[in-house]
């Protein structure tokens, strides 16, 4: 017993003590260099985990069709399975720090149900290249993506991937239903817990977009649920669990209660990452894609724009 767990305390040794050199590095930093240690926290904020890129080299293909497409001056890598050019197609979107062959426990059901099956790496994550990644990007890969197939039977999110399907429908990408599981509504709530992680003083977590939005177009109050939804005109189920402390319930909540034909279905135990590829999230998703009628509607008022379910 000893042997074999000692290896594994040793690295969560060492994972503690680099966190803590980090929180060190950026709760000093706040206060006696705060505009390079914003640029810093924002780097870090944009770069994924490395091992991510590890686990999708050594996940198995399930038999897909691997290919590439460009983006940019980036290449995205795809997974196939089936034919898009006669079929109905559902397209899987990632999250941060994860890989497309993580919904692998999808792409049976879904053959079994008439559809082929696509997914990819996003921009800086699994056989995909690049260093860093943003919210823009991921949205924008997915239509790029989306394009290549032809309009879509499904789109399905999860977490940061889910946010980036809903800027991408909200945009134009077509696709005739819409799933996110647990998916992020807030890029400020985000960077507040990211700062809280590494140790960012609270005044500079606030600012942490500052720098990408002096140089790009965007404006990151348009990235949140409460500017992409009500521009979804197509049927969306939002699966969120309410135990998730990686993105909390209300942020799935939210989605729903600004979006005219979502619904919300609240599962309970399953976190943030089991809630992806659980059975009755699959069941569920199989019987949205077949126009059942999935979870329940939530409503919201001007007055109340946070509102009551």
């Amino acid at each position: 017993m000893a042997a074999v767990s000692a290896p594994r305390n040793s690295t969560t040794v060492r994972k503690s003590w680099m966190l803590s050199l980090l929180n060190a590095r950026f709760a000093v930093g706040s206060w006696l260099a705060p505009r390079s240690t914003l640029a810093s926290a924002f780097h870090l904020f944009c770069t994924p985990m490395p091992g991510a890129r590890t686990r999708a080299r050594q996940a198995e293909t399930g038999g897909a069709r691997i290919g590439e497409l460009a983006f940019g001056r980036e290449r995205l890598a795809t997974y196939t399975w089936g034919d898009p050019q006669r079929q109905p197609t559902v397209l899987l979107v990632h999250g941060w720090s994860s890989f497309g062959l993580r919904f692998l426990p999808w792409v049976e059901p879904l053959r079994r149900a008439g559809y082929a099956v696509a997914t990819f790496d996003q921009p800086a994550h699994g056989r995909s290249s690049g260093r860093r990644a943003t919210l823009p990007m991921f949205a924008e890969a997915a239509r790029r993506v989306a394009d290549s197939l032809g309009p879509l039977a499904a789109i399905v999110g999860h977490s940061l991937g889910g946010a980036a399907a809903a800027i991408a429908m909200a945009n134009g990408l077509q696709a005739e239903r819409v799933i996110l599981l647990a998916p992020a509504a807030d890029p400020f709530d985000a960077a507040r817990r990211f700062g809280g992680m590494v140790g960012l003083a609270q005044f500079l977590s606030r600012r942490l977009f500052d720098e990408y939005q002096e140089l790009t177009a965007h404006d990151i109050r348009d990235l949140h649920a409460q500017a992409t939804a009500p521009r979804i005109a197509r049927p969306g189920l939002i699966v969120h669990d309410l135990e998730d402390t990686d993105v909390p319930w209300c942020e799935g909540e939210r989605y729903a209660r600004y979006w005219p034909q979502a619904t919300l279905l609240s599962t309970t135990g399953l976190g943030h990452h089991r809630v992806t590829i659980a059975p009755e999230t699959l069941d569920a998703s199989l019987r949205f894609l077949r126009g059942e009628a999935v979870g329940q509607r939530v409503v919201s008022t001007r007055e109340l724009p946070f509102g009551l379910a």
